[in-house]
């Protein structure tokens, strides 16, 4: 699982996944448009678990150990929500009818803070961390690469166009990347530093190499058609692969040729 934005947790349940199904989390960054579902996502999890689930790793930029911490930490915001859940005889009793066995073990996350170059193996895929260029010196940004035998996944995360994401993204089967908006309409608004356009994220698909671009987190405005028309074409003027504008809840192939979801 890449970020943790508004709604998460509730936008995967509908999809068919549950939290209890996650292993790992990786943070791009600590925007709040990033993050803000984190509570409610770590805290269903563990409401959800039985106890003998995997325990939850997550990895990101500075940060990331703190908030978590800050969080659920025995001193943390949620503490006392789930010191309740482990000691009160009704919350125990869900606990048990659910298939758990007490006494009911407080939340536990293996949280790190990693830097970019950083590479995390899991069952059957390694994750790799770039610097991406986005808020610095406020907040540390990173992108990922995601190697499976299925296929070569990057998040590009919230970044404008850079080299090491270039580099990072060489080959992928699929980039997702950020498009914020079309250029023309960023540059006459005073929008285009730390994030990528249209344009951008295309260029930085093509000099990888990226087999397919899927286009992610831009402004309401490319809900409009003609905007969004606007902006895939300005792509494909220089991307001559598969592009895409996701939208909640979508469905995308690893590859071109109805390889893997």
């Amino acid at each position: 699982m890449v970020d943790c934005g508004p709604a998460t947790t509730y936008k995967m349940v509908k999809a068919g996944l549950w939290p209890t199904q996650v292993t790992d989390l990786f943070f791009t960054h600590h925007h709040f448009d990033h993050n803000v579902d984190y509570p409610c996502f770590l805290l269903t999890r563990w409401d959800q678990s039985i106890g003998d689930e995997e325990m939850l790793r997550v990895y990101g930029p500075s940060l990331t150990r703190d908030i978590t911490e800050g969080l659920i930490g025995p001193s943390g915001v949620f503490a006392p929500d789930w010191k309740a859940r482990v000691g009160h005889p009704a919350s125990q009793r869900v606990f048990v009818n659910r298939g758990g066995t007490l006494p009911r073990k407080p939340p536990e996350v293996a949280a790190h803070d990693i830097g970019p170059g950083s590479v995390i193996e899991g069952d059957g895929w390694t994750m790799e961390s770039a610097f991406a260029d986005h808020a610095q010196p406020y907040l540390d940004s990173l992108a990922y690469r995601l190697e499976t035998d299925e296929g070569t996944v990057v998040f590009t995360g919230d970044t404008e166009p850079c080299d090491s994401v270039v580099e990072l993204a060489r080959g992928a089967d699929l980039m997702f990347a950020m498009c914020w908006d079309d250029e023309d309409y960023m540059e006459s608004h005073g929008e285009g530093d730390g994030v990528s356009g249209a344009r951008g994220a295309a260029d930085m698909a093509s000099r990888a190499g990226v087999s397919r671009l899927v286009l992610v987190h831009s402004n309401p405005r490319l809900d409009e058609v003609e905007a969004k028309t606007r902006a895939i074409g300005h792509a494909r003027e220089l991307y001559s692969g598969d592009v895409m504008l996701a939208t909640e809840l979508s469905m995308v192939e690893m590859t071109g040729d109805g390889g893997p979801g």
